[in-house]
Order: C-alpha cells, then structure tokens, then sequence
C-alpha cells in the first residue's frame, strides 16, 4: 500500500480534492470527497473478498481514491466527471510509481464506475461501479 499512500501524499490530489469542496460547497449529501472516496474503497475490499476476485488491495484502493478527482471539472465545464477523473489521475499514478499495466487497468475502472453494463462484471471495473453505487445514501 506504500503507492497508495503516495496518493494520499501527493499535492496535486489534494489540489483537486479542494477544488471538488469548494465546488459543491453547499451541497448537503453525496459529496465528492475523501469519505466517500475510502467507503468505495472499503465497501469494493469486501466484495472482492466476497466474490473471490482476488484483486489487489493496492489497485481498488488507488481506483476509489481516484475515481472522482474530476468532478469539480464536470461543474466547470460539463466535462462528465468520469473522463475527467481518468485523464487527471493518469499523471498522479504515474508520479506514485504505478506500472503502465496498472494505470490502464485502473484509468479504465474510473472510466468505467458509471457504465452500467459494467455491473455485473468480475472485474476492477465492475467492484468499482457496484461499490460506488452502494456507497450512496443519496438514492433515498
């Protein structure tokens, strides 16, 4: 988890961690942010252990950590924040060290978490859009 942590240590994350706050500063559920970051990052550690999918712990946490650093540019621009989130995390998996192989494997999952065709897979990309939509209270 030591590539994990240099997410969480990089400052260009962080940067864009402040900027998804400010913009949905006065949204009240929902919000893009660290808590829901670490609750799809748990919630797809459990069904991976469930479904015997024997992903690593190190790339489904880099994926939910990263999964949603775009949506302030989805506010901005209208950009959906899914491609947004794909193309600024690329430069910060590689600065933490991760392989070409583990960025596309993980670019894709973030790519994917809203694709709904995705949801059934045994996949990155599949624990990742189901743990997303089960990390939400905002259905209700």
């Amino acid at each position: 988890m030591k590539r994990v942590n240099k997410i969480l240590e990089n400052s260009t994350y962080w940067e864009y961690i402040r900027k998804n706050k400010a913009a949905e500063d006065g949204r009240i559920f929902c919000c893009h942010n660290m808590e829901h970051f670490l609750d799809v990052a748990r919630i797809a550690w459990i069904m991976n252990l469930e479904e015997q999918l024997e992903l690593s712990k190190t790339m489904i946490y880099a994926t939910a950590l990263l999964h949603d650093i775009g949506r302030h540019v989805q506010y901005e621009d209208g950009t959906p924040h899914e491609i947004a989130s794909a193309q600024l995390a690329e430069e910060i998996l590689k600065e933490c060290g991760f392989r070409p192989k583990e960025c596309a494997l993980i670019l894709q999952a973030i790519r994917d978490h809203r694709n709904k065709e995705k949801a059934k897979e045994k996949s990155l990309s599949g624990v990742i859009y189901r743990a997303d939509k089960a990390s939400r209270a905002c259905f209700n």
